[in-house]
C-alpha cells in the first residue's frame, strides 16, 4: 500500500510540475509578444457576407511558421467559430473568445494547408488567411465543419483579396 501511495504522490507531483511549466511557458509567449497591435475593431454593421460557414478557428501563428502560436490577444486559443466573407473584410466570430475581424487591405493571401499549430487534417483541410497585422505578418487557420463549404469560402477570400487595395504593398512616400 506505501509503494501505491508514493506511485501516486509521485504522478500528481510531476503533473503539477508539468502543468506549473506550461503556465509560465505561456506566460513568457504573451510577454515576448506584448509587441503585437492590437486586433482591429469589429464594424457594428458588417452588411451581408458573401460567403460564411461554421467551422472552428484553429490559430493564428507567426507566417510560414506553423508552430509559432501567437498568444496575445487571445489569438492562440482554438475555437468553434463562424467565418464570414464581407466586401470589407473577414470576420473570425469566435466562441468563448474574442472576435477577429481581418480588413480587406491586410489581407494579402489565402491558402489551403493540411495542418498548422498543432491541427492536422486531410490534405487542403484547412484553410489558412496570410495577414498584416501592424508589424507582424500572420497566418490564420480555419477548418470549415462541412467540407462542401471550404471551396466557396476559399473562392470568396480570392476574390477579396484580388479587389482590395494592398496596403503592405505601398510606397509610403510615393502612395503607390
Amino acid at each position: 500500500m506505501d509503494t501505491q501511495m508514493l506511485t501516486l504522490v509521485s504522478t500528481l507531483a510531476i503533473i503539477a510540475v508539468v502543468l506549473v511549466m506550461i503556465g509560465i511557458g505561456w506566460r513568457n509567449r504573451l510577454r515576448r509578444q506584448a509587441d503585437v497591435d492590437p486586433l482591429p475593431a469589429v464594424p457594428a454593421e458588417p452588411g451581408m457576407p458573401s460567403a460564411e460557414a461554421d467551422g472552428q478557428y484553429v490559430a493564428s501563428t507567426t507566417a510560414g511558421d506553423w508552430l509559432d502560436r501567437i498568444a496575445v490577444h487571445s489569438l492562440g486559443i482554438r475555437t468553434n467559430a463562424v467565418l464570414s466573407v464581407y466586401s470589407h473584410g473577414v470576420l473570425l466570430d469566435r466562441s468563448g473568445a474574442p472576435a477577429v475581424y481581418i480588413p480587406a487591405a491586410s489581407l494579402t493571401a489565402v491558402r489551403q494547408e493540411s495542418g498548422m499549430a498543432g491541427k492536422f487534417v486531410e490534405k487542403e483541410g484547412l484553410l489558412v488567411m496570410t495577414w498584416d497585422l501592424g508589424t507582424h505578418i500572420l497566418d490564420t487557420g480555419f477548418r470549415t465543419r462541412r467540407a462542401a463549404d471550404k471551396e466557396a469560402l476559399y473562392n470568396s477570400l480570392q476574390q477579396l483579396i484580388a479587389a482590395a487595395p494592398q496596403e503592405h504593398s505601398q510606397d509610403p512616400q510615393s502612395g503607390k
